[in-house]
């Protein structure tokens, strides 16, 4: 399970990476213009990073938990591979768009590795 565990990992990071980098930058003016709502969406993007990074690592270690954790991490990582490019498209980086479709077929490549996997491997 390298694929999906190394994805997990290097995903995780780069989206902490990111955010550290956008915020550092004063890249987001959400910050003052809605911060309510961007605390809530930097909570979730902080969250999925967390679990991706864990269960990156647990499935290198070979961790009995981590293919489950994982599924878990990947389905939040769709959902926000799904919500996040909204906010590119609208502003016409379709760079960034096309991004985050990869972003998405990756995870579900991830997934279809997990599942074909036994449970606790």
């Amino acid at each position: 399970m390298a694929f999906p565990g190394w994805y997990a990992v290097i995903v995780g990071v780069l989206m902490l990476a990111q955010w550290g980098f956008f915020i550092a930058a004063g890249q987001v003016p959400e910050l003052q213009s809605e911060p309510v709502r961007i605390a809530f969406h930097l909570v979730a993007e902080g969250v999925t990073a967390g679990l991706l990074i864990v269960a990156g690592v647990g499935l290198l270690r070979k961790r009995a938990w981590a293919r489950d954790l994982a599924l878990v991490a990947f389905g939040s990582l769709i959902y926000t591979t799904i919500v996040s490019p909204g906010y590119f498209a609208q502003l016409g980086q379709w760079p960034l768009v096309v991004m985050f479709a990869a972003l998405l077929a990756l995870a579900v490549a991830s997934i279809v590795v997990l599942m074909k996997s036994p449970r606790g491997v």
